[in-house]
């Protein structure tokens, strides 16, 4: 896995020392909930979550992850009992090629993919032949494709995230598609042209959005809505209801808005 071998150390001590807890009729909020979240503004806000459950009775320990496909794998295997850091759509999609049951409980963050670049300031400016990077994960990929097509540069058969490269319709620009992992994104800007880039690697790789941003995804735009997930036999255990009302809480909501000055916002 990708993620911390201290971090698989110390869930075994907590999964030990939470069947103690429960073996000694222990409280809900005597356990320790493992809430996994990718590096970034979803760890950030993840632990903000954190510190707030623990006003509220609930120990919660965030476990940081480095890649898109890892924190639902260790959702699915048990490794974790909770997760924020994805729209619904990659979560469908998740469930749907390894046969997991996940679902989502609610709401978290509202984080707006865009269209990023070191060497032009307009859609409107990009060059003939220009290299566009894009996220090889198949939502994500398809959601760039999405946005490049609401930014006149591309056209799809339809608005879905499931197109891929294959089935752009027209491509004027003669654009040259670079996929890659979605972390190694904002690396790419010195090698492309353009890049399309999720919220959350644009905050974790240093960009400005205010400089390097030339083309952002409408607020109302429903992959840009994060959910948090958990097994669908777990999804009305009281404590993690809890959690996922403690992400509209008023504690987190100030610390998204004094942190992320309006870049993210809390999801509806």
């Amino acid at each position: 896995m990708k993620w911390k071998r201290t971090a698989v150390f110390a869930l075994g001590v907590l999964t030990a020392a939470s069947v103690l807890a429960s073996g000694c009729g222990g409280q809900e909020g005597q356990k320790e909930i493992q809430l996994g979240a990718t590096s970034g503004p979803h760890a950030e806000v993840a632990e903000a979550v954190a510190k707030e459950a623990a006003n509220q009775g609930l120990k919660v320990k965030v476990v940081e992850f480095s890649d898109y496909v890892t924190p639902d794998q260790a959702l699915a295997d048990g490794d974790i009992d909770l997760n924020s850091y994805q729209h619904e759509p990659f979560l469908e999609n998740f469930n749907a090629k390894s046969g997991a049951h996940l679902t989502s409980i609610g709401t978290t963050i509202l984080m707006r993919m865009g269209i990023y670049s070191d060497k032009v300031h307009d859609v409107q400016d990009v060059p003939d032949g220009a290299k566009v990077a894009i996220p090889n994960d198949p939502t994500n990929g398809g959601r760039a494709l999405m946005l490049l097509a609401k930014a006149g540069l591309i056209t799809i058969p339809e608005n879905n995230f499931k197109v891929t490269v294959q089935d752009i319709q027209s491509n004027p620009k003669h654009l040259q598609f670079v996929e890659l992992e979605a972390a190694q994104l904002p690396r790419s800007l010195s090698d492309v042209d353009i890049a399309v880039i999720t919220m959350n690697y644009v905050m974790s790789g240093g960009l400005d959005v205010g400089k390097q941003g030339i083309f952002l995804e409408d607020k109302t735009e429903p992959l840009a809505v994060m959910v948090l997930a958990v097994r669908e036999k777990d999804k009305d255990n009281e404590a993690y209801q809890k959690i996922a009302k403690i992400f509209h809480s008023e504690a987190v909501k100030r610390y998204i808005a004094d942190h992320y000055k309006g870049t993210i916002v809390p999801a509806e």
